[in-house]
């Protein structure tokens, strides 16, 4: 089968493409796992993060990719409840333990035996993987396969995030980059909370312009002074100077969401301006994102459907990988990248 491989850590430039085109054998399902032939698999900032070495695979090589749809091609001995066929979504979460602390309490994305598909197990930069049939989404007939990759990490992550503000209908939400997953979180904000002005925050016009067609209800670069201060914040960034444009903007109380798995080291010296009585003082609050549950990503999907909320994508081919990459590293963004795997 064909697929792109990183093999090594390095940086992710357009004279030196890490990934690597590959072919490799068809894997073999274990028991209680499935075989998948990938369709389309969506392009994220964290490939760029365990390319680069922020948050580095724990095998190499490795098949990046954890926004994965396919249909189900052969089921391992033990697997019921799914016939070949079927059409299928694979997420960041590849498996939890199930017997954890974590997991028993519904926070199976905090489990010490997490795994991240395209990280810590093959994903979906190839023509087929393999995944354990507990982690795989049935998906809305609605949405086609270059469209439901995006949902299962930019949306689930996003929606995950929003429920994390604690958002009421009524109160500001902040939006700050705006990219696969903030297109998304403006659209479910405004399907679920009407009354809620969205200010969005973000470095290129065109994303600013983008995020008007969405409806939001202002924009301005990072850093700008919007018309209100803010209840609720998400920051979506690889950068820390969102953070603290985003801490100066919320009002008493109000909480800002990191939706980023790591933070890129290139922007540390921003830390040292941290302000306590500009940033913090009044109790407002700091919350990080952790991956994703099933639930959320199942849940998400429900929603999505019922919006509808159709992700924008940009489509490349599988060869085109690194490509896809470069073009989001440059932060030439409008919707989500996908790559299509015939």
């Amino acid at each position: 089968m064909r697929a792109m491989i990183l093999s090594r850590i390095a940086p992710m430039t357009e004279a030196g493409a890490p990934l690597e085109a590959a072919e490799l054998p068809v894997p073999e399902p274990a028991p209680g796992y499935l075989l998948l032939r990938v369709a389309a698999c969506g392009v994220c900032h964290t490939e760029l993060d365990e390319i680069e070495g922020r948050t580095p695979p724990s095998l190499l090589p490795v098949v990046p990719g954890h926004q994965v749809v396919g249909r189900v091609e052969r089921l391992g001995a033990g697997v019921t409840g799914i016939s070949p066929g079927a059409r299928v979504g694979v997420a960041w979460i590849f498996s939890a333990c199930g017997s954890c602390e974590q997991c028993l309490s519904g926070n199976e994305n905090l489990c010490p035996d997490f795994r991240a598909t395209g990280r810590d197990a093959h994903g979906g930069y190839a023509e087929y993987m393999t995944v354990p049939a507990p982690f795989i989404h049935t998906l809305p007939p609605l949405f086609a396969d270059t469209q439901a990759a995006p949902l299962l990490c930019a949306g689930a992550v996003g929606y995950r995030s929003l429920r994390l503000t604690g958002l009421r209908n009524g109160e500001t939400l902040g939006l700050f980059g705006f990219g696969a997953s903030a297109h998304l979180v403006l659209q479910m904000a405004r399907h679920q909370f009407p009354a809620t002005p969205v200010f969005v925050f973000a470095r290129e016009e065109t994303e600013r312009d983008f995020a008007r067609e969405l409806g939001a209800a202002w924009t301005g670069p990072i850093g700008a002074i919007p018309p209100a201060s803010i209840r609720a914040c998400i920051d979506t960034t690889p950068a820390w100077t969102p953070v603290l444009a985003a801490l100066e903007t919320l009002m008493p109380g109000g909480r800002l969401v990191i939706n980023a798995i790591r933070k890129e080291s290139r922007d540390q010296q921003a830390l040292l301006t941290l302000d306590y009585p500009k940033h913090l003082w009044m109790e407002k609050e700091i919350k990080s994102v952790a991956n994703v549950t099933r639930r959320d990503v199942r849940e998400f999907l429900t929603l999505a459907a019922s919006i509808p909320l159709l992700p924008e994508v940009e489509e490349y081919p599988l060869a085109d990988a690194n490509r896809a990459l470069v073009a989001l590293k440059g932060q030439r963004i409008r919707g989500a990248k996908v790559l299509r795997i015939p």
